[in-house]
Protein backbone atom coordinates (compact mmCIF):
# COMPACT_ATOMS: atom_id res chain seq x y z
CA UNK A 1 0.00 0.00 0.00
CA UNK A 2 2.76 2.43 0.80
CA UNK A 3 2.21 3.59 4.36
CA UNK A 4 4.90 2.79 6.87
CA UNK A 5 3.33 4.56 9.83
CA UNK A 6 -0.34 5.33 10.38
CA UNK A 7 -1.93 8.46 11.77
CA UNK A 8 -2.86 6.99 15.15
CA UNK A 9 -5.74 7.91 17.38
CA UNK A 10 -4.91 11.63 17.44
CA UNK A 11 -5.03 11.63 13.65
CA UNK A 12 -8.45 9.99 13.69
CA UNK A 13 -9.69 12.59 16.15
CA UNK A 14 -8.34 15.41 13.98
CA UNK A 15 -10.03 13.90 10.93
CA UNK A 16 -13.41 13.70 12.65
CA UNK A 17 -13.13 17.24 13.98
CA UNK A 18 -12.21 18.57 10.54
CA UNK A 19 -15.16 16.76 8.95
CA UNK A 20 -17.53 18.15 11.59
CA UNK A 21 -16.19 21.66 11.05
CA UNK A 22 -16.64 21.34 7.28
CA UNK A 23 -20.22 20.19 7.78
CA UNK A 24 -20.90 23.11 10.14
CA UNK A 25 -19.55 25.59 7.58
CA UNK A 26 -22.02 24.09 5.09
CA UNK A 27 -24.88 24.62 7.54
CA UNK A 28 -25.28 21.03 8.73
CA UNK A 29 -25.09 19.70 12.27
CA UNK A 30 -23.82 16.29 11.11
CA UNK A 31 -20.86 15.07 9.07
CA UNK A 32 -21.24 12.74 6.10
CA UNK A 33 -18.77 10.15 4.79
CA UNK A 34 -18.00 12.58 1.96
CA UNK A 35 -17.06 15.25 4.52
CA UNK A 36 -14.61 12.81 6.05
CA UNK A 37 -13.12 11.86 2.68
CA UNK A 38 -12.62 15.53 1.75
CA UNK A 39 -10.68 16.15 4.96
CA UNK A 40 -8.30 13.18 4.75
CA UNK A 41 -5.44 15.03 3.05
CA UNK A 42 -5.40 18.19 5.19
CA UNK A 43 -5.92 16.26 8.43
CA UNK A 44 -3.58 13.30 7.86
CA UNK A 45 -0.85 14.14 5.34
CA UNK A 46 1.52 15.35 8.04
CA UNK A 47 0.61 12.53 10.44
CA UNK A 48 1.60 9.53 8.31
CA UNK A 49 4.91 8.30 6.92
CA UNK A 50 5.64 6.44 3.73
CA UNK A 51 7.11 2.97 3.82
CA UNK A 52 10.75 2.84 2.67
CA UNK A 53 9.86 0.97 -0.54
CA UNK A 54 7.27 3.63 -1.42
CA UNK A 55 9.86 6.35 -0.85
CA UNK A 56 12.31 4.57 -3.16
CA UNK A 57 9.61 4.37 -5.82
CA UNK A 58 9.18 8.15 -5.56
CA UNK A 59 5.59 7.97 -4.33
CA UNK A 60 4.01 10.89 -2.51
CA UNK A 61 1.96 10.84 0.69
CA UNK A 62 -1.02 12.53 -1.01
CA UNK A 63 -1.04 9.86 -3.72
CA UNK A 64 -1.02 7.02 -1.18
CA UNK A 65 -3.75 8.62 0.94
CA UNK A 66 -5.95 9.12 -2.14
CA UNK A 67 -5.53 5.42 -2.93
CA UNK A 68 -6.58 4.48 0.60
CA UNK A 69 -9.65 6.73 0.43
CA UNK A 70 -10.62 5.23 -2.94
CA UNK A 71 -10.41 1.70 -1.51
CA UNK A 72 -12.63 2.34 1.52
CA UNK A 73 -16.37 2.23 0.89
CA UNK A 74 -18.46 4.75 2.78
CA UNK A 75 -20.95 3.20 5.18
CA UNK A 76 -24.56 3.34 4.01
CA UNK A 77 -27.64 3.12 6.19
Amino acid sequence: MGLGQGAGSRGAIALVRAARAAALVQGRDFATPDDVKRQVLPALRHRVALAPDAQLEGRRIDEVLREVVARVDAPRL
